[in-house]
């Protein structure tokens, strides 16, 4: 009774979570008004450091970093002979294996004048990424054990001499594994890093923001030392995490399969259906069936997993889907054309003797898309796009000819990066965007372009 009573209200949350969560996390997101790196950096450099170590434990709290949590503890904490200060050293040296690992992208981002972006739009890394979440959340199920090959267990079961550098390595293999999830925060800051080239600069600032990325991990190894015992409870959170593993495997996979993508809606209706059918496969089996049970109730459970998973992707990928502007669009009161080629653009700047706005952009980058939905929408930024000519011009392939050639001419290190040109003619350098902006920060940038 006592378990039933618990599947009905873990139903009931999750249904009114998938409803009103996404209402009351509405507005900007990390790389907003509430970590306005770009604001802190033009203040001080203590304030910008604040703001990355900040964005990095935020970073931590993401789904890629839960299937690092059990490899964490079990290497460093919660065993038999490891002491608290012995843990707390190793801990320090997976740490600093994702120090380092952050802190070359740093480096490399200064000295190449390039924020590494775009290896995120590659198909084949997203789609090694989605197997490793994929293949953690099967063997979360049970379904299978994934183990380390038995000479690295060895040498990682070791806390002292060779297991300084099990830790080591495995704080950069945990860098890697999270990097998908750090895009908002780490893409501004790489961005900004690769704009100034300043590799001194870039090297202080990564640093900070895996130290903050690396405090959870810092105190799962330390304190982690004794666990609560396990039982079904542990089955039911393996469930939990398995279905995030799947939905954030299948939320990168969408921009390499279409079909995946093109099937997301923004509707009002979406919230109430996928609120349901999510409620629904919680109520079969999804989280407090086994694959250790009876065989009807591992249907019930598959079926339930896949009603949950779905749904739960369904609802955070129709979140992400914008409406592309397009030629003639009416924003708000005032008629906005929206070109897709930089040269017609230009050209028709020129003729009408109007400042320019250049918006280059890309499906991967999420900065990009916090400033189509948030900045692009606010109705005062509409109707001061009303005497500009503006362009959203799509460069999510870096190969193409048409990107070498706009880089070639605009040197842009990571996007999104918005360029405005005035009526003479003459860009204004000082004004560029290289991240995301407020509505309000956006519009002090307009208003200085005569």
């Amino acid at each position: 009774m006592r378990k039933t009573a618990l599947v009905i209200l873990g139903a009931v949350l999750v249904f009114v979570g998938i409803v009103y969560v996404p209402h009351l996390l509405a507005g900007t997101g990390p790389t907003g008004a509430g970590l306005d790196f770009q604001a802190a950096i033009a203040k001080s450099l203590p304030l910008a450091l604040g703001v990355v170590f900040v964005g990095g434990i935020l970073t931590s709290l993401t789904p890629c970093v839960y299937p690092l949590i059990p490899i964490t503890v079990s290497i460093f904490g919660a065993r038999e002979g490891v002491s608290r200060l012995k843990g707390a050293a190793l801990s320090s040296v997976y740490v600093l294996g994702m120090a380092v690992m952050y802190t070359g992208m740093g480096i490399g981002a200064a000295l190449t004048g390039r924020a590494f972006g775009h290896v995120m739009a590659n198909p084949w890394v997203i789609g090694f990424v989605a197997l490793v979440f994929i293949l953690f959340g099967l063997s979360m199920l049970g379904l299978f054990e994934l183990n380390l090959p038995t000479g690295l267990q060895t040498r990682l079961s070791q806390v002292g001499g060779e297991g300084w550098g099990g830790a080591f390595a495995m704080g950069l293999v945990s860098g890697i594994v999270a990097a998908p999830c750090t895009g908002p925060i780490l893409g501004g800051v790489l961005t900004y890093v690769a704009t100034t080239q300043n590799v001194a600069l870039g090297g202080v600032l990564l640093f900070t923001f895996s130290i903050g990325m690396g405090l959870l991990f810092f105190v799962l190894g330390t304190f982690a030392v004794s666990l609560p015992k396990s039982g079904n409870w542990m089955d039911a959170v393996k469930s939990v995490l398995a279905v995030v593993m799947f939905v954030v495997a299948l939320y990168f996979l969408k921009d390499v399969i279409p079909p995946l993508k093109s099937v997301l809606i923004a509707a009002p209706w979406v919230a109430w259906l996928t609120a349901g059918l999510a409620a629904l496969g919680i109520l079969i089996g999804a989280i407090h069936f086994t694959y250790h049970d009876p065989w009807g109730k591992r249907v019930l459970k598959t079926g339930g997993l896949v009603l949950l998973t779905g749904a739960l992707f369904y609802r955070v990928g129709s979140l992400t889907v914008i409406e592309a502007p397009k030629p003639g669009a009416t924003a708000g009161t005032v008629a906005v054309t929206w070109y897709h080629t930089e040269e017609k653009a230009v050209a028709a700047a020129r003729a009408e003797h109007k400042p320019l706005l250049l918006d280059f952009s890309a499906d991967w980058c999420t900065a990009c898309k916090e400033l189509a939905k948030v900045t692009y929408t606010n109705p005062k930024v509409e109707h001061a796009l009303g005497r500009f000519v503006a362009a959203q011009i799509d460069l999510s392939n870096d190969d193409s000819p048409e990107y070498k050639k706009l880089q070639s001419k605009y040197h842009f290190p990571g996007l999104p990066y918005v360029v405005f040109v005035d009526s003479k003619g003459e860009r204004r350098e000082d004004l560029t965007v290289t991240g995301f902006l407020p509505p309000k920060d956006f519009l002090k940038r307009m208003k200085q372009v005569d």
